[in-house]
């Protein structure tokens, strides 16, 4: 979901650091520190016109979008931006219920936020475009919009993605393209490479251990179903092993998008994890004539992926009716069809809309809007469960 300047072309460099759960996470007294400095999001001064204020990442800021609102409504609309989840989280807990009208948030994180009581219930029956939305991201299919014990809905979703991965199909074989255990695959030492992101290189490590291992499928300590963020002390072990063999088969471990791409565009790695922006600009590159490199993307590999939703959440700040009235405003403007396709051409991620008529088939084909089920085998974002045991595992993985 750091720069975003790579939005346009749907690349990663704004989700590399978008979805940076423990690494930066802000203190409450950071927070809000941070808060007061990256408005602009105070009350307006013009009492005549009325103020939505909304948290999220700051790629959806599309001025044509935002512009139209303002004009529609007669309001000012104003925005925060954050990297992670953990970061909007803080903000939250800081005070920022009262600066924001509304926050983003995607996987988990909804629930927490309404764990929490930084958000409210959103009214499904004010959000007449949600009739466009895939079934796929609605319930009883996608269960993370609605309260965990609970029948009411806390969040309206955005866009969704995965981190699959991009391979080169005149390097890797095909029968190896579509297991998580290519990223462990001796065949291809020394052209195989991941981001330095520790919780998804935990993750993905704890499905394939815990595919291998027999317990994806098997009852759970914590009676859920399996979750690649919460994982038991011997899958964590294990993952830690699968970690340690992987470090002398990888190239590098790549901190930005741009090294990515020039190892991907010189062949020097044939597969690496990432959101999809690279392949994306790879693969509209062949269409045009401009590289003959043969690029797949594996958004669902056999054993399960990772993947999110981003949604809009209501803050629990927002009381008045007309506040609230403009809120569901909003999200539903937001939804709308027209808007979401220039989410999916100008930004680059996928809609929870069907816009397929609405773009060309190039973006169509590479935000895998004829596939949105995916997202039913993609094991949503989340914080992992004890913090302190991943970093351990990750410093030892480092250290060996």
């Amino acid at each position: 979901m750091s720069s975003k300047k790579d939005q346009k072309d749907g690349g990663l460099q704004a989700v590399f650091t978008r979805r940076d759960f423990l690494k930066g996470t802000m203190t409450a007294a950071a927070a809000a520190v941070a808060l007061s400095a990256c408005g602009p999001f105070i009350k307006n001064q013009e009492k005549a016109t009325l103020e939505l204020r909304w948290l999220g990442w700051e790629h959806y800021n599309v001025k044509k979008i935002v512009d139209a609102f303002q004009e529609k409504y007669k309001v000012k609309v104003s925005s925060g931006f954050f990297d992670g989840n953990s970061e909007a989280y803080n903000k939250l807990k800081a005070g920022g219920t009262d600066d924001f009208d509304l926050v983003m948030a995607d996987g988990f994180w909804p629930r927490l936020y309404a764990k929490q009581g930084l958000v409210q219930p959103v009214d499904y029956s004010k959000i007449s475009n949600m009739k466009y939305v895939f079934d796929d991201f609605k319930p009883p299919n996608y269960m993370l919009l609605k309260e965990e014990d609970g029948d009411r809905m806390i969040a309206a979703p955005n866009c969704w993605g995965g981190y699959g991965f991009t391979v080169n199909m005149d390097k890797v074989d095909e029968a190896d393209a579509e297991s998580i255990s290519l990223l462990f695959n001796e065949k291809y030492k020394g052209h195989l490479s991941t981001s330095a992101r520790f919780e998804e290189n935990i993750a993905l490590a704890g499905i394939l251990v815990a595919y291998r291992m027999g317990t994806i499928n098997a009852p759970r300590p914590d009676g859920k179903s399996f979750n690649p963020y919460v994982l038991t002390d011997e899958e964590l072990e294990e993952a830690k092993k699968l970690l340690i063999k992987q470090k002398k088969l990888l190239l590098t471990r790549w901190n930005d998008e741009d090294t990515l791409e020039r190892l991907l565009r010189s062949e020097s790695v044939w597969a690496s994890p990432e959101w999809s922006g690279i392949y994306r600009r790879i693969y509209f590159d062949k269409l045009d004539g401009k590289t003959d490199l043969n690029m797949r993307h594996v958004l669902k590999p056999k054993e399960g992926g990772l993947g999110w939703v981003d949604t809009w959440a209501i803050t629990s700040g927002v009381k008045d009716s007309e506040k609230l009235e403009l809120v569901h405003k909003w999200i539903d403007f937001r939804l709308d069809p027209d808007n979401m396709a220039i989410v999916a051409t100008d930004v680059g991620w996928s809609p929870t809309v069907d816009v397929r008529d609405k773009v060309p088939q190039r973006f169509v084909d590479s935000l895998f809007l004829n596939n949105t089920s995916a997202i039913r085998g993609l094991y949503q974002f989340d914080a992992p469960s004890s913090p302190e045991k991943w970093e351990r595992v990750w410093s030892e993985v480092e250290a060996s």
